[in-house]
Formats: structure tokens, C-alpha cells, sequence
């Protein structure tokens, strides 16, 4: 299994004139190819296979001012994408696939692109990667490499390959590896229900009587302060600010854009990405402590589209990223061997688990049905007997209970206090909890 690692390049202004150079010139190369691919499959119906397209290209100026090995990469990023259009077209005319597929279209004019290369050609020299360029650049600036950081904690010889990706006026190095195979879980019919929310961004609740609580505060926190300060930047401007800029954004003409929003807009999505990495390696490993291996997952497809419950609330849950966390989430359960199951929460929320109510699904609800309980407050949940519980520890439950009868999983450890007592855990605190296995994995590696 292969692992990706990215790092900030905190580089000079020479070298931040040559990232921006070659990864130009992929940008144009992607766009020569994709100009030849389209035409083929219009005129010949045909699709071009990748040593085709190197063949053809390889005279290509925006080819030339590129390393070989780099350049071939971009292109054959090319002849996959119409692959997988070649691919999604047929489950289409199948019937399975709601929407038509469209051939890759150009990208942006004046972008940037991710420039790819094999490890191979790169050598370590003083803790610095030496990274080759092409012949025809030596021949017109008279440069044939750079240098950059090498990651202080990967081993250079277990990488695969290197990738400088262009984003929001920022570069990152890629680092792919090989990761030792991870030991799996166990199966067993021990399971953790998850439910999401924006407060409590994931509260979980297992067979195992045990729950917990991983505070969303942080994530509403920055997201406030990075609207505020994108409406005070936004305030008063002329629309299109992001013509002339140095690093060419994907916004609407008509929307104002600048540099200034550009960094706040990459800052906040590196706290963000923190915010998923953290929770979803703390779930992991919480997993792993005690024993489980099945998760389930509450969550309604397009559950964002079109909500309305109000500006506020609306900012605040829409951009929460829970999508990206419940899909990082799946991709560590299926590398430790934990069994993820995703499920409708209809209702989860207003039925009541200790009273063992009907938890119906969407549009099956039957005419004048009612939960036995009811939620009192903000976080609080009354049964039909008085008893007070947390009202997303209850839902986890009932997430739970949703497949307990197909998964034949035991809910007789789930009581009151479990569903009282959830142990709350803050993203700013999670860093030695979630770092010990992750690092653990990759010194191993």
C-alpha cells in the first residue's frame, strides 16, 4: 500500500520562479494533449493510447522544456482521464449512472499543473533533493536542477515518487511511499455508531459501553474567522480582482478575488485538512483500543443541498467538511481491516433508544407516528420515563440500531449512564493521541 505525504516548500524567489515555470509548462503540456485526444475521439471516434501521445508529442516545445520522465507523466494523466470517460460512459448508457459523463475538458489558461517524478531520477545530496531539469532548459537559462528540503522524517530510500503541486500561491512537495502492511483488525461483532454534527463534530457510541465526543468548536471557530475576514477583504471592492494575479484562481469572473484572499483561502484549507486528519486517526485508533471492527456511519446523501435553517446555521454546517471526514474515515477502516457501513439517519435524532422506538426511514414514516421522548434543549434528551440522556449519543445508538438486526450485533451494554456520560475530546488536544500509531506506522514503513 502507498502512502502520500505533502510539505509546504518554503522556497527563495529563484526557486519559486522555476516551480512556477515547469508546472506552467505541464498546464500547457496537459492542454496540447487534451486538444489531441478530443480531436481524435471527434473526427476517428477513437481513443489515444498513452505512448501514442508520447510518440506525437514528444517534439511538443512545452514537452522539450520539461524533464522526459516528468513530461510523459503529465500526458499519461491525460489518456487516463479519457479512460476513465471511456469508462463512466458505458455505466451510463447501462443505466448505472444518473448523469452523463462529459470528455475532460482544457484546463484553466494561464494555470499551473502538478509536475510528477519518478524517485529515480532524484538524488539526496546534504539533506537536499537535487531535482533534474530538461536539456532544452540548460540550453536556454542555463540551470539543470534545483534543490529542495527532503522531509526530515520519511526515509528517501523507500520513496516512489516525488510531485510539486501548485496550489493558491502556494507549492507543496508530495512525497509517495510504500507502507508495510498494516496488521488487521480481527473481525468481531463489536461496533461504533457514528453520528455528525457541528457542535459535537462526531460523537460515537459502541456496543462496547463506551462513548465519546470529538468537539467541533474549533472548526466552527475558524471557519468564523476566515468568513469575516473574506467579507471584510470583499467589502466595498470592484468585481474582478483576479485578473493580473501571479496565481490565477477558479472563481466566477464576476467575484472579487485577490492574493490576500487566496492565502487566507489555502490557510484555512490546511486547518481543515488537519481538523480531518486528527479525527479521523483519533477514531481509528479509538477503534483499535477497544476492540472494533465495524463502524457505522449515519448520513443522508445531499443532505447540504438546498437547506435552509437559517444564514447562520446554514454557513456553519455547510462548511463543515464531514464528507471529506466520513470518506478519510473509510479510507483508514479499510486499511486496518475495519468493516465501514454507511447509513440513512433518518430520524435517529427524534426517536428515543431507551424506549426502543420505531426508527422509520425516509418516507416510510407511518401516519401519526411519534417518538416516545423529546429533545428539552440544546444537547439534552428526555425519555418517556423522565430519564435524560445526551441527545447525540442517543442518535449514535440508533444508528446503530439500524442495522443491528441484519449485522446481529448486542446493544445490551448500551445504557443510561453510556448514553450520559460521553467523553468529550478537543481537536487541539488530540495531537499526541492521534500521532502515537500514526507515527509508529510510518517509521516502520
Amino acid at each position: 500500500m502507498y502512502r502520500c505525504q505533502q510539505n509546504l516548500i518554503h522556497a527563495d524567489d529563484d526557486t519559486t520562479a522555476i516551480l512556477e515555470f515547469i508546472c506552467s509548462e505541464a498546464n500547457k503540456l496537459a492542454n496540447c494533449g487534451i486538444y489531441y485526444c478530443r480531436q481524435s475521439f471527434f473526427k476517428a471516434h477513437r481513443y489515444v493510447s498513452k505512448y501514442e501521445l508520447d510518440s506525437i508529442l514528444k517534439n511538443n516545445p512545452h514537452f522539450k522544456a520539461m524533464r522526459s520522465a516528468c513530461a510523459q507523466q503529465v500526458l499519461h494523466d491525460v489518456v487516463e482521464s479519457f479512460v476513465s470517460y471511456k469508462k463512466l460512459s458505458k455505466s451510463w448508457r447501462n443505466g448505472q449512472l444518473a448523469n452523463k459523463p462529459h470528455l475532460p475538458k482544457y484546463r484553466k489558461k494561464g494555470g499551473m499543473a502538478v509536475v510528477s517524478c519518478p524517485a529515480r531520477w532524484i538524488k539526496l545530496i546534504d539533506g537536499m533533493l537535487k531535482i533534474p531539469l530538461g536539456k532544452q532548459v540548460k540550453a536556454w537559462f542555463a540551470i539543470d536542477y534545483f534543490l529542495l528540503p527532503m522531509p526530515s522524517n520519511l526515509d528517501f530510500k523507500l520513496i516512489k515518487e516525488f510531485r510539486i503541486v501548485p496550489r493558491n500561491q502556494c507549492f507543496y512537495l508530495e512525497c509517495v511511499y510504500k507502507q508495510d502492511d498494516i496488521k488487521k483488525v480481527s473481525p468481531n461483532l463489536n461496533a461504533l455508531g457514528l453520528d455528525h454534527g457541528v457542535s459535537n463534530w462526531l460523537t460515537g457510541t459502541s456496543t462496547t459501553g463506551k462513548s465519546f465526543i470529538v468537539d467541533g468548536k474549533k472548526v466552527k471557530s475558524q471557519n468564523q474567522w476566515y468568513n469575516k475576514r473574506v467579507s471584510q477583504i470583499k467589502k466595498g471592492k470592484a468585481h474582478g480582482g483576479h485578473k493580473g494575479l501571479r496565481f490565477p484562481q477558479p472563481t466566477p469572473p464576476q467575484d472579487y478575488w485577490n492574493d490576500e484572499l487566496a492565502s487566507l483561502t489555502e490557510k484555512r484549507n490546511r486547518q481543515m485538512r488537519d481538523n480531518i486528519n486528527k479525527a479521523a486517526r483519533f477514531v481509528i485508533n479509538w477503534c483499535l483500543d477497544n476492540d472494533i471492527s465495524i463502524i457505522i456511519f449515519g448520513w443522508n446523501q445531499r443532505q447540504k443541498d438546498s437547506i435552509n435553517i437559517g444564514k447562520k446555521n446554514n454557513q456553519e454546517f455547510v462548511q463543515i467538511p464531514t464528507a471529506k471526514l466520513k470518506n478519510r474515515i473509510s479510507q483508514l477502516s479499510e486499511q486496518y481491516g475495519i468493516k465501514f457501513i454507511e447509513v440513512e439517519e433518518s430520524y435517529t435524532s427524534k426517536s428515543s433508544f431507551l424506549d426502543n422506538d420505531l426508527l422509520p426511514s425516509v418516507g416510510e414514516k407511518p401516519d401519526g407516528w411519534q417518538p416516545s421522548g423529546k429533545r428539552i434543549k440544546r444537547g439534552l434528551y428526555r425519555t418517556s420515563k423522565g430519564k435524560l440522556v445526551n441527545c447525540d449519543s442517543q442518535g449514535a445508538a440508533n444508528i446503530i440500531r439500524k442495522v443491528s438486526t441484519q449485522l446481529k450485533l448486542s446493544l445490551a451494554k448500551v445504557s443510561r449512564k453510556v448514553l450520559s456520560l460521553p467523553q468529550r475530546y478537543r481537536l487541539d488536544r488530540l495531537s499526541k493521541a492521534y500521532r502515537k500509531r500514526c507515527e509508529a506506522s510510518i517509521y516502520s514503513a
